[in-house]
């Protein structure tokens, strides 16, 4: 199936989402998450639980994408140590080989520091690690750079001009990152399994029987993946900080930027949601560089991935026995 059916009517709309991992995939319904990976002997491992409750604010229009997005991120982290875990485990019984004793240390001290609680401290602190390395990467940097050109800021014109600036820089950065990280061998084959998600996806929401067959059909490429969010992201920024003005104080800049980013990404999601179930050429037309990005973040999947992305699939479909909570 070509890229032009992506658009095709589907037949069973969803909210539906996953998030590519190590050897494995996770999905999230409205009801479910489920992550199945893929152990080393070439048995499939599924481990699901019921989605967490949904606070007030998660149906606020902006706000619920601010929530939305920490949220993703919390469930996000969690999944893909358990998979990177689980994955390390079995190949460290294969090779029959024991941590390090640096390893050991760090097991040992964070262990003292935090409890039974490390486990959610290492999540935590990781999604903190991960905020900061994108907002300075993305975010700050490239205000920096667009410093070095000198505008006349006291015009209209001038702070569109610095804006739009800063937002080439945004969009070079962002497309040298996904460009030099797609080198690495591991990248690609989770790119792989990324693309198996959104394959999976496109056809339950086609209304086919999900077999690896029907699922390799289709386009590795989706509207709401989160590749077309961040190139969203990027875009609304653009706007948004145009609107912010322009203050001779670099360190100014950067705090309105910070103080900005929940406007942001609450305006982004709530256009890729928007998006995502559009079948308006236009919508079409301003969701093609989003797209574009997608050929270098998926890749085609082999069966054996496919069949992974079928069952977190069907276990995110399926409400009954969620399951222990184990990650």
């Amino acid at each position: 199936m070509n890229n032009s059916d992506i658009y095709n009517k589907p037949t069973h709309m969803t909210s539906i989402g996953g998030q590519a991992l190590i050897e494995g995939l996770m999905m999230m319904g409205p009801n479910n998450i489920a992550i199945a990976v893929r152990k080393p002997d070439g048995e499939i491992i599924v481990e699901k639980r019921p989605l967490p409750k949904r606070s007030k604010f998660s149906k606020l229009p902006l706000v619920r994408g601010v929530v939305g997005l920490v949220k993703q991120m919390v469930v996000g982290i969690k999944a893909l140590m358990f998979s990177a875990e689980f994955v390390d485990l079995e190949v460290e019984e294969e090779e029959g080989k024991e941590p390090s004793k640096v390893d050991q240390f760090f097991d040992k001290f964070l262990g003292k520091v935090f409890g039974d609680k490390l486990q959610d401290a290492l999540i935590y602190i990781s999604v903190v690690i991960s905020l900061v390395f994108s907002v300075g990467l993305f975010i700050l940097l490239p205000n920096f750079i667009a410093g070095f050109f000198h505008f006349n800021k006291d015009t209209n014109t001038g702070v569109i001009f610095y804006n739009l600036v800063e937002g080439v820089v945004k969009i070079v950065l962002f497309f040298a990152y996904i460009v030099l990280i797609s080198k690495l061998n591991d990248i690609k084959r989770v790119w792989q399994y990324h693309g198996a998600e959104h394959k999976t996806i496109h056809c339950y929401e086609h209304g086919e029987k999900l077999t690896v067959e029907n699922v390799q059909k289709y386009s590795t490429k989706h509207p709401r993946c989160g590749t077309s969010f961040l190139f969203t992201v990027m875009v609304v920024s653009i706007l948004v900080f145009s609107f912010a003005g322009w203050y001779n104080e670099a360190w100014k800049n950067m705090i309105i930027r910070l103080l900005l980013l929940p406007v942001v990404a609450g305006i982004s999601y709530e256009i890729i949601k928007f998006a995502g179930k559009s079948e308006s050429k236009v919508v079409q037309l301003l969701n093609v560089p989003g797209m574009m990005f997608q050929k270098y973040t998926t890749k085609e999947p082999d069966d054996s991935m496919v069949e992974v992305a079928i069952e977190a699939m069907n276990n995110v479909l399926d409400t009954t026995n969620e399951g222990e909570d184990k990650w």
